[in-house]
């Protein structure tokens, strides 16, 4: 980068997305935004120690995770009244999405700090852009582990016809399998498995006829389940104006061609128009 355009890093509060899995997908501003950071906040300092080292970037690292985050905010805001600058970035994608970091961002909205987003990797969005489902989505994340709580959430989310996305504990995927078979049947899923990495895999089925995934499967998985899958009226007889329509074609056009035509113009099975032209010929 020419260093006359550089960008000017302003004291503040930085949300930096980082990669879900391949390295290379970390992008170059938040690299330097990270070089010039005084506090890197991380939820484990020896995961993002790795990442950083990778980069060849010495910053002090400070653990920022969901059980030390309201104790650790007071002396982040303290930091960010003396013009630091403090990146916060979360184990993998984008932080406070499903991670921790929320409290600290309506901790600055209140006090009127500056806080920056830094775009880069989602494993939302890399799922749901590969899904083939419809691009207007509800992004849940982690569903609860308790049954009754989690029917009354399931639903509220049944009716919803958009595309949802939820990110699930590999080891209870069948677990939640056998609830979506219940309120989701009238869907498709595409469950997203080690996204980016060596091993990436997209499995792609029917809610009502997927079948359990192996037990051995660890980490998290991004399931995108798509919105209502519309089912067509198909009508079942022959209108008597069509029929008419049929009868004008039956001399010019090959029994092919016009069954092709009339099944799409008038959503009738190709096998009924097809017999009524035989009989037309006899």
């Amino acid at each position: 980068m020419d260093k006359n355009k550089e960008q000017i890093i302003l004291p503040g509060l930085y949300i930096v997305s980082t990669p879900i899995g391949n390295m290379e997908d970390v992008t170059f501003r938040a690299l330097n935004i990270l070089k010039k950071s005084d506090i890197i906040l991380c939820e484990d300092t020896r995961r993002s120690g790795k990442l950083l080292s990778h980069f060849k970037i010495k910053k002090k690292l400070m653990a920022y995770h969901k059980f030390n985050e309201k104790k650790i905010s007071s002396e982040v805001l303290s930091a960010l009244k003396k013009n630091k600058i403090i990146s916060l970035i979360c184990d993998a994608g984008t932080p406070t999405i499903s991670d921790p970091g929320m409290l600290l961002v309506n901790q600055c909205i209140n006090e009127k700090l500056n806080i920056y987003p830094i775009p880069g990797p989602s494993a939302v969005t890399s799922a749901t852009s590969i899904s083939g489902f419809s691009d207007k989505y509800l992004f849940y994340g982690f569903l609860t582990k308790k049954d009754n709580e989690l029917e009354k959430i399931l639903k509220k989310l049944y009716n919803l016809d958009y595309s949802i996305i939820f990110f699930i504990p590999a080891q209870k995927i069948n677990f939640y399998i056998t609830k979506f078979k219940k309120y989701f049947s009238d869907r498709k899923v595409v469950i997203a498995k080690e996204m980016t990495k060596l091993h990436e895999e997209f499995i792609r089925d029917n809610v009502s006829t997927i079948d359990n995934l192996p037990k051995n499967l660890k980490g998290e998985l991004t399931v995108v389940l798509s919105d209502k899958i519309k089912v067509k009226n198909i009508q079942k007889d022959i209108s008597e104006s069509v029929k008419i329509e049929i009868k004008k074609m039956i001399k010019k056009y090959s029994n092919k061609d016009i069954v092709e035509f009339f099944s799409k113009k008038e959503n009738l099975p190709k096998k009924i128009i097809y017999n009524y032209c035989l009989e037309l010929k006899k």
